[in-house]
């Protein structure tokens, strides 16, 4: 098949399960959207800034930081330089193994300077958002319960609308960094709909499987099979030992928003078939 074709079954796929109607997000969006937002990656070798984390009481939840990890592997793998962008506690855990880039939370001017000097000092080839609380139209933070967590996301939305390289928002709800692009057509669905938009925004039942849906592209284009290396279950290991939590249960357990790691590993092993990296 085609990449419009290979994008369009992809986007299908990503939202069949459709626990928090993203099949309606995805109407809104102009096929081809995975294969457009991995064009925009494609070939880059320097800066790629990832923010993820989305707070959960004094901790972070699995959806993200799971899909972070597998971008940047799979980034760094094709050359680039990914640094992950994240507040505490999350930023602690990770800055052991991985770039870090820590994020203020609630700073005065809304993370406008501390945005500004870091992209010109940088000058990242694009920014990628994966389940990063977005802003709403009072300019507060809110979870998927309507509780306010400005407090303690961190302040990303800035990275995006001041970087002046292309922007990627990933999301499975509405509340998220780059649903701004489609704030009216998800304006009925029990959230409260973010307002910062993007370039290219991705919707997946679970935000993590956005990520595969991106690297599906990039491996398929190097011909590198990058999701065969990469496991769920580990990456789950590894933040629930740091003190993850699942994002609808809040527990403490190996899940991605309620769901097994056997859900994202049939994702992954459908991605990889559909690219020719599997075979049955």
């Amino acid at each position: 098949m085609n990449d419009q074709i290979l994008s369009e079954t992809i986007e299908a796929l990503l939202v069949a399960r459709n626990p928090r109607q993203m099949q309606t997000a995805r109407a809104a969006l102009r096929p081809g959207y995975y294969r457009r937002a991995a064009a925009l990656l494609r070939d880059l070798k320097g800066t790629v800034l990832i923010g993820t984390g989305f707070p959960v009481g004094d901790t972070f939840e699995t959806d993200g930081p799971v899909g972070a990890i597998a971008l940047y592997q799979g980034l760094e793998a094709l050359g680039a330089q990914p640094v992950i962008a994240c507040a505490r506690p999350l930023a602690d855990a990770m800055a052991a193994d991985y770039r870090i880039l820590p994020l203020a939370c609630e700073p005065a001017d809304g993370g406008e300077q501390a945005a500004i000097s870091w992209l010109e000092a940088n000058t990242p080839a694009a920014v990628i958002s994966i389940e990063r609380p977005g802003r709403t139209a009072d300019g507060r933070y809110y979870n998927m319960r309507g509780e306010d967590i400005s407090s303690r996301c961190g302040v990303f939305d800035p990275f995006l609308t001041r970087a002046k390289c292309p922007t990627i928002g990933i999301g499975d709800g509405g509340n998220e960094i780059g649903m701004g692009k489609i704030a009216d057509a998800i304006a009925a669905l029990d959230i409260r709909v973010a307002v910062t938009s993007c370039d290219e925004l991705l919707v997946a039942d679970v935000s993590n499987w956005g990520a595969y849906g991106l690297l599906a592209f990039l491996g398929l284009w190097s011909e590198r099979d990058l999701l065969g290396a990469f496991s769920p279950l580990a990456t789950l290991h590894y933040l629930s030992e740091r003190g993850s939590v699942d994002g609808v249960t809040r527990e403490n357990t190996l899940t991605e928003d309620g769901m097994p790691p056997t859900e994202g590993d049939a994702v992954i092993g459908e991605i990889r078939r559909l690219t020719g990296f599997l075979h049955n």
